[in-house]
């Protein structure tokens, strides 16, 4: 009985002591507090592209590089089969804390007198990551013991894999396997060799004994050990593991991955707090077209800067933002988003001109149009040549950026109207202070961006309408289409660039292109498109500087069909004509479609002979010391009476019953001479008064 009695006391005893033990152990639990996962998550700024392909990290506040990272997706299986079996062979089995590899640990350093292999489970690493603790002793693995339990009742097994991958150290200032790998063999840990796997295993044992910058011989021997160790284990074959041992170690960190630096430097902006962001770059084609603008550009000059913009016609997205050749280089101005600057875009608004006459109706593609010295009140325009090319279809006006034939047609459309449709398509033009729109902006005479130049482009493409460009994927995909002109007349203007003859390295016919060059040779553009993208280039100085010579044609439109080259796609076929557009040669277009006239020119549909002026000729040169002045006779054929005579736009009297009228000669400069009859038919010609 007293024997009973003494066991029965001794287990009481014993279950007193455990519980008290429990007890004391939870309290203990309970005084460490929450573990600070929120801490542990964050990570370096992130950006990627549409894909999910890194284009920048940004260091976090203190310094550090720390990128998300997830194990089954990011991370080469290679590398987590010799993690696993270096670190925690039975991770996915025990429950944070393993006692067969704090028994195996032991017993290797009671028979061979140094460390084997450690008793840690990944777990309690992560733990230990998590509360980082300097002192080494029963205490501090006690506590990684329990913050493992916590762990692995909070967290499943594939998230903490992906925080410790996350939250390793590689030494210096990298933390993760992400940012090592980047920085160590400047590639994503997706594709390791066995030898890179096998180093990023053994450094963050020791990740400061054995940083690569500065003991790549500790590394060596680490790394060979993790290759021995897995020979032995069978998890690698011996001929691998000589041949990764061959393998030198890199001595020297990488650059951190810096593509699209203003698109990125503006999403980190716009969204400050959010950890990861993703843009609708594509990172392949915006390295292609970064090297692009950084050959072309050194090839130029120092001091000149290219910038480039890529958009999907269909959805608006932008697929390559380079906003200048060299991010870094002082001398370019390198930190000046050039996609965004206004600047002046010489020709490259005529389109719009020729797009709204189509869609008014008063021309056609096939028209023939006049390319004659003209005045407007004080303002004459000129072709960039100093030439005139007299009577020309509009087609080919538009493919030679005459200046006098578009002049003419925004004349007739007026340039209020253009400035009004552009700005109804989502595009800013910006006028000089207390500046109207005028004549002079159909030749650059505004400013405007190659990101809204882009924009109105790839409203061509898409038959009319415009979308609202979008560079950072959000969750709002609503996005409406803006009107830019008539889809017949998109139609139009597009397959009239299409023939556009190309520079030297360009296919014809593959591209719908135009070029621009600024008044004083500052800007030099080409903008163009085909079925899936719209690319825009910018060429120049930032500062504003001319670089004489520099045309759009010779200095942008090579790069633009380079840029098309280089997106890795053969161009798409531009949309088809939609319903209601006219085909037809000249001599089958409707009568006052033949021929483009100024508002109030009517065309004769009777018997009657057309209204000419037969005196002077048009273009002719006026000397008021010779016989023609200083009265100078106007002579008229054709015609309905009565007939008023205008000079300059001024009414001065009817020609009389001869069809004549002696005039004062104008001043010197050009005149322009009209004669308007009594069904509202006009001829008028242009004269210069020496």
């Amino acid at each position: 009985m007293n024997h009973r009695r003494k066991i029965w006391i001794t287990g009481l005893a014993a279950l007193t002591a455990g519980a008290i033990a429990i007890a004391a152990l939870g309290a203990w639990t309970y005084s460490l507090g929450p573990l600070p996962f929120d801490q542990a998550r964050k990570i370096s700024t992130t950006i990627v592209d549409r894909h999910g392909k890194l284009l920048r990290a940004y260091a976090m506040a203190d310094g550090r590089w720390r990128l998300p990272v997830h194990a089954a997706s990011d991370v080469d299986p290679t590398y987590l089969n010799l993690l696993l079996g270096f670190e925690d062979k039975r991770f996915y089995s025990h429950i944070g804390v393993d006692p067969l590899a704090f028994a195996r640990a032991a017993f290797q350093l009671a028979t061979r007198g140094h460390i084997v292999s450690g008793g840690s489970t990944i777990t309690m690493q992560l733990a230990r990551l998590m509360e980082p603790r300097r002192q080494r002793s029963v205490t501090a693995k006690l506590r990684q013991a329990v913050r493992a339990l916590e762990i692995e009742r909070t967290l499943s097994k594939n998230e903490i894999l992906d925080l410790y991958l996350q939250l390793a150290p590689y030494g210096g200032n990298l933390e993760g396997i992400r940012a090592a790998s980047l920085a160590y063999f400047g590639k994503e840990p997706k594709r390791l060799s066995l030898a890179e796997a096998a180093l990023l295993v053994a450094l963050p044992q020791s990740p400061e004994t054995r940083r690569l910058d500065r003991h790549p011989g500790a590394a060596r021997i680490a790394r060979d050990r993790v290759l021995t160790r897995m020979v032995e284990e069978r998890r690698i074959s011996s001929d691998d593991a000589v041949r990764a041992r061959l393998e030198p170690v890199p001595r020297l960190r990488k650059p951190m991955p810096l593509l699209a630096p203003h698109a990125t430097d503006q999403a980190t902006f716009l969204f400050r707090d959010r950890p990861l962001i993703k843009l609708t770059l594509d990172s392949t084609i915006q390295k292609n077209l970064e090297a692009l603008a950084r050959d072309r550009a050194d090839a130029m000059g120092p001091a000149i800067s290219i910038g480039i913009l890529a958009v999907d016609n269909q959805s608006g997205d932008v697929i390559a933002h380079v906003g200048s050749p060299d991010y870094f280089s002082a001398r370019r101005a390198g930190q000046v988003d050039m996609t965004r600057a206004v600047r002046s875009p010489g020709s490259t608004l005529k389109p719009f001109i020729y797009g709204l006459a189509f869609e008014d109706g008063f021309v056609h593609p096939d028209s023939v149009i006049d390319d004659r010295p003209t005045r407007y009140g004080s303002y004459a325009p000129e072709n960039f040549d100093m030439t005139y090319q007299g009577t020309v279809p509009v087609r080919r006006a538009l493919q030679m950026s005459l200046n006098v034939p578009a002049i003419a047609l925004l004349d007739r459309v007026g340039a209020s109207r253009l400035s009004s449709r552009i700005a109804q398509a989502g595009a800013n033009l910006i006028l000089p202070k207390d500046e109207v729109p005028g004549l002079a902006m159909g030749l650059g005479g505004v400013g405007i961006t190659l990101s809204d130049l882009v924009q109105l482009y790839a409203g061509l493409a898409r038959l009319g309408s415009t979308v609202p460009l979008r560079e950072i994927m959000t969750d709002d995909h609503a996005r409406d289409t803006r009107r830019l002109m008539d889809p017949a007349a998109a139609w139009q203007v597009g397959n009239v660039l299409l023939g556009t003859p190309p520079p030297e390295n360009g296919v014809h016919g593959r591209i719908a292109f135009k070029t621009g060059t600024s008044y004083g040779y500052r800007d030099a553009w080409s903008v163009g498109f085909d079925g899936r993208y719209t690319i825009g280039v910018w060429v120049g100085r930032p500062d504003g500087a001319p670089v004489p010579g520099q045309l759009g044609r010779t200095a942008a439109a090579p790069i633009l069909f380079d840029a098309f080259a280089r997106t890795g796609k053969l161009p798409m076929a531009l949309p088809k004509a939609p319903k209601g557009v006219l085909i037809a040669s000249n001599a089958r277009l409707p009568l006052p479609l033949r021929r483009f006239r100024p508002a109030g020119d009517l065309v004769r549909t009777g018997g009657e002979q057309a209204l000419r002026i037969q005196f002077p000729p048009n273009g002719s040169r006026i000397d008021p010391a010779s016989g023609e002045g200083p009265s100078l006779p106007v002579k008229v054929a054709g015609g309905v009476a009565p007939m008023t005579m205008l000079v300059n736009g001024v009414a001065i009297g009817e020609i009389d019953s001869r069809r004549q009228k002696l005039i004062e000669t104008p001043g010197p400069g050009f005149a322009r001479l009209t004669v308007m009859d009594a069904t509202g038919a006009a001829d008028t010609v242009v004269v210069r008064v020496q």
